[in-house]
């Protein structure tokens, strides 16, 4: 039987929307047990597991041994983990922004870096409640409205550097084009001190944050159904050349394009076919 992959995708409260980018609810079922990859992204990932936790044999962080979490929240990285799973998922993922961290965790992303961290660490006891009152219900725009009632209790104000932002916007944004030098000259900023305040308050330089935007775009293109060449992806996303990419994609995912696309069966999270829910 092949594998079922269902679940929905929330839209927070508009109160949440500068810090939580989306909810993903997902229940992947039936399919053949292996692993895959996780990627690197421009998000900070918390997951909340219903029934079973996620396993993760091959952490992000070199000096992470695997292990199992219910809950957990990592920061940005550049390098890819490794999910096993036995052909069954059950949980809830959000896509956090830097600024959500400082406003949810009180800490900035810098602080996680690579590491996969319990989300009750960071979260305190209202993680705990989460995972409770998610577990309880089976309906998802119910479990979304859950996220909503508990997140908004959590969210406290935070300072926020606007010329860090403007820095942030414009290298994870849409242009391929962009360099950390015209990015600094556009904040009035010399590159060294761009450098030195946004690793501080992301956990990555200004450079890797741009690998990191031409990565999702080369990921996002070739997830579509109807994928660009290799070659076409790669010029669409900033590379050079198809060579480029696929250099970039073996620090960035462990692997060339190529090959996830033969190996990846498992569905991400973003693949399922899923309902929004909320507005």
């Amino acid at each position: 039987m092949a594998g079922v992959s269902e679940g929905a995708s929330g839209v927070p409260d508009p109160r949440l929307r500068p810090y939580v980018l989306g909810y993903e609810g997902y229940l992947l079922r039936g399919f053949t047990p292996g692993t895959h990859v996780g990627m690197p992204g421009s998000a900070l990932t918390v997951i909340i597991t219903i029934d079973e936790p996620i396993e993760v044999p091959v952490s992000s962080h070199p000096a992470q041994p695997g292990g199992t979490w219910d809950m957990l929240a990592s920061g940005l990285t550049t390098r890819p983990c490794v999910i096993a799973h036995h052909g069954y998922q059950h949980g809830v993922q959000l896509a956090l922004t830097p600024q959500g961290c400082r406003a949810l965790f009180g800490v900035p992303a810098a602080a996680l870096g690579s590491w996969l961290v319990d989300l009750p660490e960071v979260l305190g006891g209202s993680a705990r409640e989460l995972r409770e009152r998610l577990a309880g219900t089976g309906e998802w725009p119910r479990r979304f409205a859950i996220l909503d009632e508990i997140l908004l209790r959590c969210v406290r104000p935070v300072p926020w550097d606007a010329e860090l932002t403007h820095a942030w916007d414009l290298l994870a944004g849409p242009d391929p084009g962009v360099r950390v030098a015209a990015v600094a000259d556009e904040i009035g900023w010399s590159r060294r001190h761009l450098g030195s305040r946004f690793t501080a308050e992301f956990g990555v330089t200004p450079k890797d944050l741009a690998r990191i935007a031409r990565f999702e775009r080369s990921h996002a293109m070739l997830r579509t159904p109807e994928p660009p060449s290799l070659a076409e992806a790669a010029v669409l996303s900033g590379y050079y050349d198809q060579a480029h990419m696929a250099r970039e994609w073996r620090e960035l995912a462990g692997l060339p394009p190529s090959v996830w696309r033969e190996r990846e069966e498992f569905p991400f999270v973003q693949d399922q076919q899923s309902v929004e829910v909320g507005g």
